[in-house]
């Protein structure tokens, strides 16, 4: 195989069937405990070492708050099982908190309470730097032992100077201001690396943190208005999914397929990490507990539910609160979206025991060459106090509550994008791409302030993809099923670099089916499943909305520029009326599928809203 060869485009040299020949079916979980001893290995995959689960209990992430803080990207080192060796990762630090080996303290801001934060990059040598690949965006080989950052507070409503522009970047030994207005009702975000070509091994590596917007109504105080668990009965989970190496080591590859320094196009993890921690376990009170929860994960969908599929109660997604909780047993969630959950232990004995587990498969393409389920998130242990005696609210919004959502608006504009996975002739030769465009390519989306817009968003691919937008939120109207294999040949796909979007009307395969009730609230992130179409209506906001002008131009760093371009993608710039910004400001935000590795190459493009 060629030295550039992606896990995508696999099939492709193998066949579908040789790879089934060649892995001899599929089997059951290698990673998860105790498996039999016929369970099938992937020769073609990479496998963790064998790990014993609940050995190690849930850490809790500190919290910092403040109207100015300081956080710093740094070279740490962490154990993330016991029986694991301390190794090398990345970790944001902030203030004199006890600062973790991995990942990020919880930031709390408040609603209307602007916070100013000064980020600094003080990173050495990248602990899997050997997976950067160098033939994206300007990578060299110097970000090897200098990595340039770039943080991003996802779901926030944020100037374009401070929202983590992916070209906006933070070297070694630099540090950059950002102020959050948090003028946005209390949610679920978090921060996170969103540097060009290299936010898959940077996050991977551990630069993600939650980040936690109260307001009146949701203070986090045990009197809060809205009669919510609080205090040791709010549990933030970051939840992830890891492949370690023998050595314990972080890898980033999932495949034999793929060369070290190439990209893969999505590792499948075989072990499930909460809080930093390999299938941790939680001692839990008897009562009701408030889990705000992140895929944060780089690449799969969770199909999460507790190991008995007990009743649990979803009050909150991306946006902010629902208008009621929502009982349900199971959720999708994909990478990027957060959920609000109310759980309930109250009901069990002392010492019972219970799994959060996941049951989604791996998407084909990762399927035919071994991957499997990851089956396991972590474990709760009900203890033999009492916890939060309060019961499961029956309204949110409304009454003592916000204002509830109001109902979804029409659109001015109907707005057809598409999610594509096009293959070219040199190398690579696979590409994940929005529009049919790679994010240096000037046609862009241009919506103006104050309209309200349909996103038809048509996925050709069999695999789910998360779409984020920044800055703004919306809502989902449906998702529909098309008839793909028809939808290209009556609109052949043109070279890549030509905007493709073809209307999807004509080649549906079936009724509308509207969101699940517990995903129905406001969203940034929305899961477009293959070969769907997938519509959200969205409004843009206006300057005088927002307190600020989201078309501002603001400078890119001095030395960006001179990265070094490649073949495949061309310069870093942006051509618009004719002008060449590659070495000017830089504007507007971005929108993207949040599958990191298609984040990195190439499924990016930026947006602007304009008059």
């Amino acid at each position: 195989m060629t030295q550039n060869m992606t896990r995508r485009n696999a099939f492709r040299v193998l066949g579908v069937g040789a790879a089934t020949v060649v892995l001899g079916g599929v089997g059951g979980s290698r990673a998860f405990p105790a498996p039999a001893d016929n369970a099938f290995e992937s020769p073609l995959l990479f496998h963790s070492p064998k790990m014993v689960p609940f050995q190690d209990a849930l850490p809790t992430l500190p919290t910092v708050s403040g109207s100015s803080l300081s956080v710093d990207a740094v070279s740490a080192a962490h154990r993330f099982h016991t029986d694991l060796p301390n190794v090398p990762t990345l970790a944001y630090h902030c203030g004199p908190t006890a600062q973790p080996g991995y990942l990020g303290p919880i930031i709390e801001g408040h609603a209307d309470e602007p916070l100013t934060l000064r980020f600094s990059n003080r990173m050495g040598i990248h602990p899997i730097a050997q997976d950067m690949d160098t033939s994206l965006h300007g990578v060299t080989e110097g970000f090897r032992t200098a990595t340039p950052m770039s943080l991003h507070l996802h779901g926030g409503v944020t100037p374009p100077e401070s929202d983590g522009n992916p070209e906006q970047l933070t070297r070694p030994g630099e540090s950059i201001v950002h102020h959050f207005p948090n003028g946005q009702e209390a949610a679920t975000l978090w921060y996170h690396d969103h540097a060009m070509g290299i936010t898959r091994v940077n996050v991977y590596a551990g630069l993600a943190g939650m980040y936690l917007l109260r307001d009146r109504f949701d203070t986090g105080l045990a009197d809060n208005l809205l009669g919510l668990p609080s205090g040791e009965f709010e549990m933030p989970l970051v939840m992830q999914e890891k492949i370690f190496r023998e050595d314990g080591h972080l890898s980033i590859r999932s495949t034999r397929i793929v060369p070290e320094g190439s990209w893969e196009g999505g590792a499948v993890g075989d072990v499930g990490l909460v809080n930093g921690v390999v299938w941790p376990e939680l001692t839990v009170a008897r009562g009701l507990y408030r889990f705000r929860i992140i895929n944060a994960a780089s690449y799969s969908v969770w199909s999460l539910h507790f190991e008995n599929h007990m009743r649990f109660w979803v009050i909150g997604n991306d946006g902010g609160l629902l208008d009621a909780p929502v009982p349900v047993t199971s959720i999708r969630m994909a990478p990027g979206e957060r959920y609000d959950l109310l759980v309930d232990f109250s009901g069990y004995d002392a010492g019972a025991t219970v799994e959060l587990r996941n049951d989604e498969a791996p998407p084909f393409q990762a399927a035919v060459i071994g991957a499997v389920t990851m089956p396991l998130l972590c474990r709760f242990r009900v203890g033999s106090a009492r916890g939060f005696t309060g019961g499961v609210p029956t309204s949110l919004r409304g009454g003592a509550g916000p204002a509830p959502i109001e109902p979804i608006r029409l659109p001015t504009r109907v707005r057809t994008v598409t999610v594509s996975q096009p293959y070219a002739l040199r190398n690579p030769p696979a590409i994940m791409s929005l529009n049919n465009l790679r994010y240096s390519d000037p046609d862009i989306e241009m919506p103006r302030p104050g309209t309200v817009e349909q996103w038809n968003i048509v996925n050709i691919t069999p695999d789910p993809h998360p779409i984020h937008i920044h800055l703004v939120t919306f809502r989902i109207l449906s998702r529909t099923p098309l008839r793909t294999v028809d939808y290209q040949v009556a609109n052949p796909q043109p070279a890549i670099g030509i905007k493709w979007t073809p209307d999807p009307e004509g080649f549906l395969a079936g009724p509308a089916f509207p969101p699940a009730p517990w995903e129905a609230g406001w969203k940034d992130t929305v899961r477009v499943d293959g070969g769907t179409v997938t519509r959200i209506i969205v409004r843009f906001p206006t300057a005088d909305e927002l307190g600020f002008d989201p078309d501002a131009t603001f400078a890119r760093p001095a030395d960006t520029s001179a990265s070094e371009p490649s073949a495949e993608h061309g310069p870093m710039h942006d051509v618009h009326n004719g002008m060449d910004h590659s070495a000017g400001d830089l504007q507007g935000y971005v929108w993207h599928c949040h599958l990191l590795d298609h984040e990195d190459h190439d499924m990016m493009l930026k947006y602007r809203i304009v008059q």
